[in-house]
């Protein structure tokens, strides 16, 4: 019996040994053809603004075309369960979002993939604080008063969002739990018309991500009470964050990593990890995200794996506790 173990311990050894010169020669001749990145949402949305410049930079370190294909849908699921099924050979990846990568898993009944057992986490790209704003008109100057407000009249105070579950939504309710206050929610399809509808006056407030509210702040149209990074945004350099007025721990971000399927190679991994850093970093990837409020990403201290963990924590609680479902 040792004599069978010991021997199928040594063929073990042995094609251990084969294999990684195997593997070391995939990773050395990658890529050899066009890469498919795949975009959950339709184009010209968010994501895609991201994913775009991200394509073009990372084909050029890579220098292989990375193509975008928009694969909209279900919250993302769609485009998720496309990459969750693909081979993990490096040519197909994902621009996976806080959504579909970290809230999807609590907020759908029924999901068609695994937010991490789908999935091998690469880089994290870009984050986009989400703002709490009121009409420039309203007599809230403060987000200290806007507490107080609702406080003493809860359940109150209405505000719009994107829709139910969506991350302005999401981001209220953690306010709600943190600041120990309670809002009506009012569910719209989409951020333009809970916008507009903030702007006609029919609802005194919004939570939405920055790049749908920026152009009326802008325009003084809206005033922006707080935004919900952990620093300020650097395109509203005056508005504090609610970490600064009396919530140290709080943050709620919209962010964009780039993944790949469960099983992608190390040393493919690694080689997409240290590229997309490099993109993310670099001055030509911030000069294409424009002036949208969009920030990239630019400190890689944490992995993404670390980070998304953390937030599919953080979300599986806020989803709980505000009994966000979609079906």
């Amino acid at each position: 019996m040792s004599d069978l173990v010991s021997k199928i311990f040594k063929y073990l050894l042995v094609c251990l040994g084969l294999s990684l010169p195997f593997v070391n020669a995939i990773a050395d001749t990658y890529p050899s053809k066009p890469i498919r990145l795949i975009v959950p949402f339709p184009p010209g949305g968010p994501t895609d603004i991201v994913a775009r410049p991200l394509a073009v930079l990372l084909g050029d370190r890579l220098k292989e075309q990375v193509i975008i294909e928009n694969k909209g849908g279900a919250g993302g699921s769609i485009g998720a369960d496309l990459v969750a099924k693909s081979a993990p050979d490096g040519y197909t990846l994902f621009m996976g979002t806080v959504g579909t990568n970290a809230i999807n898993g609590s907020l759908y009944k029924q999901l068609s993939y695994d937010m991490t057992r789908d999935f091998t986490p690469i880089a994290l790209v870009a984050t986009a604080p989400v703002v709490i704003v009121v009409n420039s008109n309203d007599r809230i100057k403060t987000l200290s008063e806007l507490i107080t407000e609702a406080r003493a009249k809860p359940d109150t105070i209405a505000y719009g969002t994107a829709g139910n579950g969506t991350p302005g939504h999401l981001t209220a309710a953690l306010f709600e739990s943190t600041a120990q206050v309670k809002f009506k929610h009012i569910p719209y399809k989409g951020s333009a018309p809970a916008v507009t509808d903030l702007i006609g006056g029919q609802i005194p407030l919004v939570f939405d991500p920055i790049q749908s509210v920026l152009p009326h702040i802008t325009s003084g149209k809206l005033r922006a009470l707080a935004v919900t990074s952990k620093t300020r945004s650097p395109l509203l350099p005056n508005v504090p964050t609610v970490a600064e007025l009396g919530y140290p721990q709080f943050e709620s971000t919209a962010w964009w990593a780039l993944f790949g399927p469960a099983k992608l190679p190390e040393p493919i991994t690694k080689k997409l990890r240290l590229d997309t850093e490099k993109v993310a970093q670099s001055a030509a990837f911030k000069e294409r995200l424009g002036n949208l409020g969009v920030q990239p990403n630019v400190d890689f201290k944490e992995s993404l794996a670390n980070f998304q963990t953390s937030e599919i924590a953080k979300w599986a609680r806020v989803v709980r506790d505000s009994g966000a479902t979609v079906d």
